[in-house]
């Protein structure tokens, strides 16, 4: 199975793309963040034609939104509340035995203090993740991947001691990261593929006039493995080329292939 997991930036604007990645990369199942698109005009009969006729969706107008694209039938799908909002920022899907999460966090706002809203949302978000984990079973085949909006390592982030401070690579955050990846008995699977100390990005700014050049970037984006899956994963790829086609996400795609 080859799943891919990308935090689009708005599935209208970014579908040519979409098609692009598909025509590429051949993928099994896509997950996408931030859709920012209603779910009655979700362009369900552009994926069908596409051949992938499996569908799940949770949208709203100009904001949030995830989304699974699948062209293998699945058992089960759902999702969750956080928070006490219905913001549409999770979904499920069961293929037999494996669970797939698809995340898209809150970001948190610019100032990494609770007294400000969007990061006090965000961290009550993480804990409530980290408390549903911990119920689980520890033994059981489950993916969790999205657009985590944390850069949890040093060599996540351009700079270490310039971003200690900023929204995203924040100890406070890192560490309720790291309690949710123990708790969910989870590996970071990225990171399995692509060992420290190698700098690692999902994530390049719109405000950057070279992307590339000043490569200041974050890896915000994850795919996390129980450990039945980890022997099975064959492949992790960051699709860091995607960043530079015409009219990009600020993210770019990452693909695991596992047996």
């Amino acid at each position: 199975m080859k799943i891919i997991t990308w935090n689009c930036n708005g599935i209208r604007a970014r579908f040519p793309l979409i098609e692009k990645l598909i025509e590429n990369e051949n993928p099994d199942v896509i997950f996408l963040q931030e859709t920012k698109i209603e779910d009655k005009i979700f362009p369900s009969k552009s994926f069908f034609d596409l051949g992938y006729n499996h569908l799940f969706f949770r949208g709203e107008k100009s904001y949030n939104g995830v989304a699974c694209i699948s062209r293998i039938p699945f058992d089960d799908s759902g999702y969750k509340n956080w928070s006490n909002l219905e913001d549409c920022r999770h979904i499920y899907i069961r293929f037999n035995e494996l669970t797939i999460n698809n995340f898209y966090v809150p970001a948190g706002g610019d100032i990494p203090d609770i007294n400000n809203d969007k990061f006090k949302h965000k961290v009550s978000f993480l804990l409530e993740v980290e408390s549903w984990l911990s119920k689980k079973p520890t033994q059981r085949k489950e993916i969790l991947l999205g657009d985590l909006n944390i850069a949890p390592l040093p060599d996540d982030v351009w700079s270490h001691k310039q971003l200690l401070n900023v929204v995203s690579h924040t100890p406070q955050e890192v560490q309720l990261l790291d309690k949710i990846l123990i708790s969910g008995n989870f590996t970071d699977i990225v990171r399995k593929f692509y060992k420290v100390p190698e700098k690692v990005f999902s994530w390049w700014s719109y405000r950057s006039k070279d992307w590339k050049l000043s490569n200041r970037g974050r890896r915000l984006d994850h795919i996390w493995t129980t450990k039945e899956i980890v022997s099975q994963t064959k492949k992790v790829k960051i699709l860091k080329e995607v960043r530079g086609w015409e009219k990009p996400s600020d993210h770019v795609p990452i693909i695991i292939e596992i047996d």
